[in-house]
């Protein structure tokens, strides 16, 4: 099954974007090339834009009041775990006060470093990174993947409270869907919301099928369309029916 996820507010999808780029910093960070590793610095600088937004930790820290509040209740029913629940919601509390300590922007730290402010403004013209472009760049490339490890561990350890938080933010979303099998007929689908606001919805489907879903969002419902790729033309409307699993 290929999962494909859609936000449906800004918030979840610069999340989920965050979510991605630590991902990828981590797989390369774990590589020993030095490609791997230039290309875990090009995850960083990404990480360090997108990270800029000055409304990222207030929106953070009201998912987590919000989930918090979702959670509270549930320690007067018996049927629910009190363990595990007390776990998510220490989690909660320590993840906030970490985001509470951090002044500022999360990210100033590394946009003040102004060697690798030099190669981040380079690392977004196509072709500006050689060893002619920025030689102190090409030197610390060349130094021993135990230097560049620590150093790129160091770095992403500054924006270590916004990653914790958008992980749980996450988590909790994913967890606290339905899941539903269903089929879109002709490939088309509409979801009808009812007066609720998803936050994001997972669509998979089997990978043997050339279909993708494609959505739109409106207040009142959401429409899935399944589209058949082709590698030189447009996507086209599949005409067969598609099953596929839905997580809202």
């Amino acid at each position: 099954m290929i999962a494909y996820e859609y936000p449906l507010n800004e918030r979840v999808r610069t999340w989920l974007r965050i979510e991605d780029l630590f991902a990828k910093a981590s797989e390369f960070m774990a590589r020993t090339e030095s490609r791997d590793h230039q290309a875990a610095m090009q995850a960083i600088f990404e990480l360090v834009e997108v990270t800029a937004r000055p409304d990222l930790k207030s929106e953070l820290l009201q998912e987590i009041e919000r989930q918090r509040l979702v959670f509270e209740p549930l320690r007067s029913n018996p049927a629910v775990d009190s363990k595990a629940l007390e776990a998510v919601l220490a989690q909660m509390q320590a993840i906030r006060e970490a985001l509470l300590a951090t002044s500022g922007k999360p990210c100033q730290a590394l946009r003040d470093n102004e060697w690798l402010a030099t190669i981040r403004n380079r690392s977004f013209i196509p072709g500006a990174s050689c060893s002619f472009d920025i030689p102190s760049y090409h030197y610390w490339l060349n130094r021993s993947v135990e230097e560049r490890s620590a150093d790129l561990l160091g770095w992403l350890a500054v924006l270590d409270p916004i990653r914790e938080a958008v992980l749980l933010v996450m988590r909790l979303l994913r967890e606290g869907r339905q899941r539903s099998v269903l089929q879109a007929e002709k490939g088309l689908y509409q979801i009808n919301l009812g007066g609720r606001t998803p936050m994001m919805l997972t669509v998979r489907v089997r990978s043997d099928l050339p279909c993708v879903p494609e959505i739109s969002a409106g207040k009142h419902a959401i429409n899935l369309r399944f589209v058949t790729i082709d590698k030189q033309h447009r996507p086209r409307l599949c005409e067969q029916d598609v099953p596929f699993e839905l997580m809202l």
